[in-house]
């Protein structure tokens, strides 16, 4: 039991109890007439890093992380049967797309299904939750309701598959077993194989960045993991929201990730030292702290290479990001195929016949071994 004591002496301290919240994540995408791209991709991701890949041009699933494969100590044919799961997901997935062009009417072009799928474990607490979302062309479809186990029909074209698997008790008791024990139990053993790598905690670089002198001072953090972490103004020593603007966190390309935050103020003699930029990391109980001073400031007038150079590297982040966003067109909220939709719910303990049952869009079809 995590226990924190906050003393209020003639110091302001940063204390708090912030559990860390680990979570899987699936993301399966099947798309026609993308050009370059493959018809399907299914990849995992464990706290947002991303342990494995399949896709309808390799046809095999692997590893994205070195320490992925101690699984096969307890499983030698593990990838192997990842493999044979992303392969029939890829044939059910993409018959998604010819079902439900049929429901929209449609006889060609561009389309994309995407589902999502996982869980989150609070290690404090060890409160589970899981999820399960469909999306068509950019507009959500359907998902699970994880406390009434109905399905949410977004729109009229899911209705009929809603209708169907709300009446598929057999199904239903599946995917609450899968979202309940199995999900939970195979992410605490991947953060387990991981634990160095993703209960790490990196300190970021903050700087403090304004275009032209009227333009709002943005303070941004890079290079910090875990995304658990909060930036923020402070004014005269109080958190301030008044004239700031937050930016969602985004990804670096090694893994770690960035934040910025925006302050609307002209920096003038009497407002130095007033305003200060709070960085804080769960699990971290110092604060990192950057004061507002104009020579503080990276700016075009008095620092243009680096400036220039800092806006590059967030501009660079945000296209990949949009990238991600028009391949994986349905946006899931929190704010990653080992186990696909719960596709494998067998081991010893559970002394189940199927490898993984899959959700189709008209039946629900079992793989078995």
């Amino acid at each position: 039991m995590k226990l924190c004591l906050c003393l209020l002496l003639e110091v302001q301290m940063h204390c708090s109890v912030v559990p860390v919240i680990h979570t899987l994540k699936y993301f399966h995408t099947a798309s026609s007439q993308v050009p370059n791209f493959p018809e399907f991709v299914s990849v995992g991701y464990v706290d947002e890093v991303q342990i494995v890949r399949y896709d309808s041009n390799s046809r095999k699933a692997e590893p994205k992380q070195d320490w992925m494969n101690q699984i096969t100590v307890e499983d030698p044919r593990y990838w192997e049967t990842q493999t044979e799961i992303g392969v029939f997901n890829e044939l059910v997935i993409k018959n998604g797309i010819e079902v439900l062009m049929k429901r929209y009417n449609q006889t060609g072009g561009v389309h994309i299904v995407q589902k999502m799928t996982g869980c989150e474990w609070n290690d404090e607490t060890d409160e589970v939750k899981g999820w399960y979302q469909l999306g068509y062309d950019g507009e959500d479809l359907m998902s699970l309701d994880m406390k009434t186990w109905t399905w949410t029909a977004s729109r009229q074209q899911a209705f009929p598959s809603k209708l169907k698997w709300d009446q598929d008790k057999l199904l239903l008791e599946y995917i609450k077993y899968y979202y309940t024990e199995e999900c939970p139990y195979y992410l605490k053993k991947y953060v387990n194989y991981g634990k160095e790598v993703l209960m790490r905690t990196e300190l970021p670089e903050v700087f403090l960045l304004q275009k032209t002198p009227s333009s709002p001072v943005s303070c941004m953090a890079t290079g910090f993991y875990p995304d658990t972490a909060d930036l923020f103004w402070r004014k005269d020593g109080e958190r301030t929201f008044e004239d700031v603007e937050h930016e969602e966190i985004f990804p670096n390309h090694d893994g770690t990730f960035q934040l910025s935050v925006h302050l609307k103020v002209e920096v003038m003699a009497d407002v130095e030292g007033m305003y200060e930029c709070v960085f804080q990391l769960s699990g971290v109980k110092e604060d990192l702290v950057t004061k507002l001073e104009r020579r503080s400031i990276l700016s075009n007038a008095s620092h243009g290479d680096n400036l220039s150079v800092a806006l590059f590297s967030t501009a660079a982040v945000i296209a990949v990001a949009a990238l991600l966003a028009a391949i994986f067109v349905v946006r899931c909220h929190r704010n990653r195929p080992a186990r696909q939709d719960g596709a494998e719910i067998s081991k010893s303990e559970t002394q189940q016949p199927a490898l993984g049952c899959f959700v189709h869009w008209n039946t629900e079809r079992c793989l078995h071994r």
